[in-house]
């Protein structure tokens, strides 16, 4: 009986139908694709995964990627264009943004310009070395704008891992999380995969996405691999992330 809960499986399999809610496909906005030819490698090696629907979400910051509405709807448009002069099955595309926690992010949530990922649900991120000072009153003011923040990739966040309990007060004071499927393996350490790990068996993960910059994000996913009694409780995630946001 233990044997079975040893063996592992790929976590690609389990993506049939899948709605991926955090990546960098549109063309030459971000860090991510550089131009539509690269969108559509990538999109092509994610269509043979089994995953049909994509809502884009290049990085809002205001110090390198300062995106608009106008700036991400004209990458979508472009996306659109050439994956209708593809030969590629057309996935379904939408597009929103992440949001970087920074100076700029209460102006533009206050002028409304922000771009949800579906109804109300919000992409956010952190800075990688320190939290904003006022998190917690910029998480009122999403909340109090009518809005339910996500919070990309909390793992990653390693001035966290020293203070874990603080990731169930984030928790109540109205973040949902959303793991990074590259953390589940290698490709970014041990101690980020430890706390992806730990945090997915406390059940503080509400949605999951690829995060998938280039190929070699793609080229590494293919190989995570989960237990099965990992995939039990990731396949609760991977169903609740289907069912929020299929387009």
């Amino acid at each position: 009986m233990l044997s079975i809960f040893r063996r592992k499986k790929f976590l690609v399999d389990q993506l049939n139908g899948f709605t991926d809610i955090h990546n960098h496909l549109l063309p030459g906005i971000d860090d991510g694709a550089s131009n539509a030819e690269e969108s559509l490698l990538l999109i092509k090696g994610m269509l043979n995964l089994g995953i049909t629907q994509f809502i884009c979400t290049p990085h809002t910051m205001e110090d390198y990627h300062p995106n608009t509405p106008e700036t991400i709807l004209g990458a979508k448009k472009l996306l659109t264009e050439a994956l209708e002069g593809s030969s590629l099955t057309l996935p379904k595309i939408s597009a929103s943004s992440e949001y970087m926690l920074d100076t700029n992010f209460l102006r533009i949530l206050k002028e409304k310009t922000v771009l949800p990922l579906k109804d109300n649900y919000l992409l956010v991120e952190m800075s990688y070395l320190q939290p904003p000072l006022n998190l917690e009153e910029i998480i009122f003011e999403i909340t109090s704008s009518g809005y339910q923040p996500i919070l990309a990739h909390p793992e990653r966040y390693m001035y966290l891992h020293d203070n874990y309990p603080y990731y169930k007060e984030l928790k109540r004071l109205g973040f949902k999380f959303q793991l990074n499927m590259l953390a589940l393996g290698d490709y970014y350490g041990s101690s980020i995969k430890n706390v992806a790990y730990k945090l997915l068996q406390d059940n503080l993960y509400d949605f999951i996405g690829s995060d998938l910059h280039n190929e070699k994000h793609l080229a590494n996913l293919k190989s995570v691999k989960l237990s099965q009694k990992d995939l039990v409780l990731l396949d609760t995630v991977i169903a609740n992330t289907k069912f929020v946001f299929s387009i």
